[in-house]
């Protein structure tokens, strides 16, 4: 991801094609590690491509993708895990709520 931002803002500064060398000295300027091959590979696949459209592409690709909630399936054995998963998460409330009614019997305070 960073080098991907490295090359988006060497293109936001003006630099419509920028370089190995360009992309190093945006992640030196920041401290950021620097791997040769990811800059490489990124090169090599935007290489003559518009950026404009590589991020219209992106964003048709994100809205074609459907949403899942956590847990959610198709699958009936799924939907019993994840069913069992809010329960749990119920109980676990359940607990905490016991332990503050606890902490509540002593009558004590340390501004008095």
């Amino acid at each position: 991801m960073k080098v991907i931002a490295a090359y988006l803002m060497a293109q936001l500064g003006g630099n419509s094609n920028p370089s190995a060398n360009d992309l190093k000295k945006i992640l030196n300027s920041v401290g950021a590690e620097i791997d040769d091959v990811k800059i490489e590979l990124l090169l090599s696949q935007v290489e003559g491509r518009d950026i404009n459209e590589l991020i219209a592409a992106g964003k048709e690709k994100l809205a074609s993708t459907t949403c899942m909630s956590f847990g959610y399936t198709n699958n009936n054995n799924n939907n019993n895990n994840a069913s069992s998963v809010v329960e749990e998460k119920r109980e676990e409330k359940k607990v905490e709520k016991v332990e503050e009614s606890d902490e509540e019997d002593f009558n004590f305070s340390l501004f008095d």
